[in-house]
Formats: structure tokens, sequence, C-alpha cells
């Protein structure tokens, strides 16, 4: 996983919370008075602002760079030629401690979210029930799924830290791989909780194909 602090979210993110606020109320298939709403993922092909170009100039090096750590002695040497897909990118506005639940992402690598509206941290932290948690972003370990039936003692005592909480602010960027499960906590505040969710695709020169699994 990584995280990456947009240096132009105060200007960019106004321009876009307007702009999916509006998007939201003129979706016929929005009920008014709904606490969530997911657009469609083709936003792409539907958003042409300057505002909205660069966040997702940063957006691709983010991810240029990120990969490119991941990756770190296992693509092959001099395969610098990768080509960066967007194979689908949305919005979401939450709000009445609504929550998106369990999940993860599928014909993708990389998946990532992008704050771009949310109350500061102190103001979400002081609701009564909610807490720390509210608007939280949480992430479930692979590792996760062996609590249930797994002998637990000092040994193993390291399988129960299975979850990443990750404290939403404005303008900053979670990336993280397509499989890991992850949820959007339930959030209440004064301010829309508002992110951009996008998967991504890397591709080589010609073929994908890293390993060889023939017989030697």
């Amino acid at each position: 996983m990584a995280m990456h602090r947009f240096a132009d979210a105060a200007e960019v993110n106004a321009v876009l919370a307007r702009v999916f606020t509006v998007m939201r109320a003129t979706d016929p298939n929005h009920k008014p008075g709904c606490s969530f709403y997911a657009s469609s993922d083709d936003l792409l092909g539907r958003v042409d602002l300057p505002e909205f170009a660069a966040l997702i100039q940063f957006i691709a090096q983010a991810l240029q760079a990120t990969v490119k750590q991941a990756n770190a002695g296992v693509w092959p040497q001099g395969r610098h030629a990768l080509r960066l897909e967007l194979v689908g990118l949305w919005f979401q506005i939450q709000n009445g401690a609504a929550f998106h639940d369990i999940h993860t992402h599928g014909n993708c690598s990389w998946s990532g979210v992008y704050y771009v509206q949310i109350d500061p941290p102190e103001q979400r932290q002081a609701h009564a029930e909610l807490g720390a948690l509210n608007g939280a972003t949480r992430f479930y370990s692979p590792m996760f799924a062996l609590l249930g039936g797994a002998h637990m003692d000092m040994g193993n005592a390291w399988l129960q830290q299975a979850t990443l909480d990750v404290a939403p602010q404005e303008g900053e960027l979670v990336l993280f791989p397509a499989f890991l499960p992850h949820k959007a906590m339930p959030y209440s505040g004064e301010k829309d909780r508002i992110v951009v969710s996008f998967n991504a695709q890397i591709h080589g020169p010609g073929t994908d194909k890293v390993f060889s699994y023939a017989a030697t």
C-alpha cells in the first residue's frame, strides 16, 4: 500500500466537490434523501475539466511510482515501456452514517481512493457514536480469514493485527492491491464524504508474461 498527497488539492477539490454534487442531483437514478451514492465508473469519458485532468495526472504519476517500487526486483530487466490503463473511475458520496460494506475489486491489479471532501479529523472524531472511525477506510489483511479457526497464543499473536484503519484527509490518495478487502466505515458529518475511486491495469509491451512455466 502507499499514500500520496496532492499538492493542488485545495483548488482542485473545491471544483470537483461542486461538480460531483451537481452530477448526483441530475442523475435520474438518484433517489433524493438517499445517504449513499455511487456514480457510474465512466468518469474519464464524462468529465472534461482542467481540475479533473490535473487529478488524473496526479493519480497516474502516483500509480507509476508505487507499482514500480512494489515490483522492484521482479520485473524483467529492461522492461520500462509499461502501459497504465485506468479501467474504471467513479465517485461516491455518503453521509448520514452510510457505509460501503467489505468488498474487493476485480479485473485489475491496483485500486485507489482519493479523498475529495470530508470533515476535519477532530470534528469527525467528536461524533458521539462513530468516534475515531467516523468516515475511515478499513483494510483487511489476507490473514483476517484465519482468525476464526486459528489457535491463538503468543506464537502467532501477530495475526491479531489483521486490519488497518486509514483516517481520511482531503487531498490524500491511498493505493492498494485490488485483491485487498476493504470497507468505507459509517460516516456522519457536516460536509458530505466525497471520494474518487478507480481500478488500474499495468500492461507490458506485447505480453504481460513475466515467468515461464515451460519445463526445463
